[in-house]
C-alpha cells in the first residue's frame, strides 16, 4: 500500500538549489510504497498518511523508519517539538493535518536515532540520524552538512584531508552552473584518457595533472548527485566502471613512457605485470570478504578502517609517482607502486583469509562502527575520526 506523504506549511529557503519540496519529492522518489502529494490536494479518506513539516530537512534514513512506524510522532530531540507523523488516514482532522491538537498529542513519541540505524554501510561511517530546521539563518551550515554528510567516512587520506573544501567550492559553482554529476563524470573520463595518453608518450608532469583533476572531479560528482538527490543507478555504473578500470592502466602506461629509459635488473614488463596483477588481486580480496560478512572489509575492524587510508589505491600511488616525478626518479616512482600495491594487496589477502576461517568457525562477523557508543566513546581517536558527526544535528 502506497503512504501518502502530506507536507504541512511552506518554506522559501533552498539548500544547493533545491526547495524544501522538491528535496523531499525527489528522496521519495527512491522509497518504496510513498508518494509526495501535490500543494492543496485534499487529505485521503483512508490509508497511511505520513505528515512532515516542510521546513525541515530530513535524514533519509527517518523518513524510511518513519514509512514503517505506523502511529508514531516524530520529535525534534532540540525542542520536543512535533516535526512528522504517520497516521492512519480516518484519524486525521484539521488540526492534526497541521501536526497539531488532541490526535498528535495521543500518539507514541519517537526520535530519529530511534526510528533509524546510525551506520551507513553504503558510505562506510557511523553519523547519527537527525533531522534539522530550516531557515536562512542556518541556510549555510545546512549546505555545508549536507555535504560533509555526503562523504565517505572509510576512504584514503587524500579524499578525506585534501578534496573536501575545495570539492564543496567547485560543487557549488556546479550547481550555480546547472551541470549534472554525470556531466562532471564525462569530463572525469576525458581527463583519465587524457592522462593515460600523456604517461604513454613519457609526459609524466602533464599526466599527473590530468590526473590529479581527474581524481578531484571523481569526488565532485559523486558529492554533487547526494547534496541534489540526484543519484541513479546509471550514474553509480558510469562513475565507478572508470575508477575500476583506469588505475592499473595508468601504471602501465606510465611504464610504455618509461620503456626507453628503464636501466634495472627487474625487467620492466615484470613490474608492470605485478602491479597489474596485484590491483587485480586486491579488489578480489575486497570482494572475497562478502563470503565473510555483507559488508566492505574496511568496515571490519578499526585496523582495516585505518588502513584504506593508505592502502595501494589510485591516490596514495598517485602520490608516490608525483613524489617520484619531482624527485625526477619516475623509475623509482613506479617501483615504489608496485611495491606497495603488492604489500597492500598481501595484507588484504590475510584479512579476507581470516574473516572467511572466522565465519567457517561458527562467528558472525559485525563493523566495528556499528559497535560504536558514541555517547562515550566519541574521545576515542579513531572512532573521531571514522565516526565525525556531520553537523546536521547541531543545525
Amino acid at each position: 500500500m502506497t503512504t501518502e506523504v502530506h507536507l504541512v506549511g511552506q518554506c522559501t529557503v533552498t539548500l544547493w538549489g533545491l526547495t524544501s519540496r522538491e528535496r523531499l519529492r525527489r528522496v521519495l522518489r527512491r522509497l518504496p510504497d510513498a508518494q509526495l502529494m501535490a500543494a492543496g490536494r485534499a487529505l485521503p479518506d483512508d490509508g497511511i498518511v505520513l505528515l512532515l513539516r516542510e521546513d525541515y530537512l530530513y535524514d533519509e534514513r527517518v523518513l524510511r523508519g518513519l514509512l514503517r512506524s505506523e502511529g508514531v510522532a516524530l520529535q525534534d530531540p532540540r525542542d520536543g517539538k512535533v516535526v512528522a507523523a504517520c497516521v492512519p488516514a480516518n484519524r486525521l482532522d484539521e488540526q492534526a493535518a497541521r501536526l497539531e491538537g488532541p490526535v498528535i498529542a495521543s500518539l507514541p513519541k519517537t526520535l530519529p536515532d530511534t526510528v533509524a540505524s546510525g551506520l551507513q554501510t553504503q558510505l562506510r561511517k557511523l553519523d547519527v540520524p537527525w533531522v534539522a530546521p530550516i531557515s536562512e539563518a542556518n541556510r549555510s551550515q545546512l549546505e555545508k552538512a549536507l555535504f560533509s554528510g555526503a562523504y565517505k567516512g572509510v576512504t584514503d587520506f587524500i579524499t578525506r584531508g585534501v578534496w573536501p573544501v575545495p570539492a564543496r567550492w567547485v560543487t557549488g559553482l556546479c550547481v550555480r552552473l546547472g551541470l549534472s554529476p554525470n556531466q562532471v563524470t564525462a569530463a572525469s573520463y576525458l581527463l583519465a584518457i587524457l592522462a593515460g595518453w600523456c604517461f604513454w608518450h613519457g609526459q609524466f608532469g602533464a599526466g599527473l595533472l590530468a590526473g590529479w583533476v581527474m581524481t578531484f572531479l571523481d569526488t565532485v560528482d559523486g558529492k554533487l548527485a547526494r547534496v541534489t538527490v540526484t543519484s541513479t543507478r546509471f550514474g553509480n555504473v558510469f562513475d565507478h566502471a572508470l575508477d575500476l578500470v583506469h588505475p592499473p592502466l595508468w601504471y602501465i602506461a606510465w611504464g610504455v613512457g618509461l620503456a626507453a629509459s628503464w636501466d634495472h635488473a627487474l625487467s620492466l614488463n615484470d613490474v608492470c605485470w605485478a602491479i597489474f596483477l596485484g590491483y587485480v588481486a586486491g579488489r578480489l580480496c575486497e570482494g572475497g570478504f562478502k563470503f565473510a560478512a555483507p559488508f566492505s572489509m574496511f568496515l571490519w575492524r578499526p585496523f582495516d578502517s585505518v588502513n584504506r587510508l593508505f592502502t595501494a589505491r589510485r591516490n596514495p600511488n598517485m602520490l608516490l609517482l608525483t613524489l617520484a616525478w619531482m624527485a625526477q626518479a619516475n623509475d623509482i616512482g613506479l617501483l615504489l607502486v608496485a611495491l606497495w600495491t603488492l604489500i597492500s594487496t598481501l595484507v588484504l589477502a590475510v584479512r579476507v583469509v581470516w574473516a572467511i576461517a572466522l565465519r567457517k568457525g561458527g562467528a558472525e562477523l559485525q563493523p566495528w562502527l556499528s559497535q560504536v557508543d558514541l555517547k562515550t566513546e566519541s574521545h576515542k581517536a579513531v572512532v573521531r575520526l571514522f565516526a565525525p558527526r556531520s553537523g546536521l544535528n547541531d543545525a
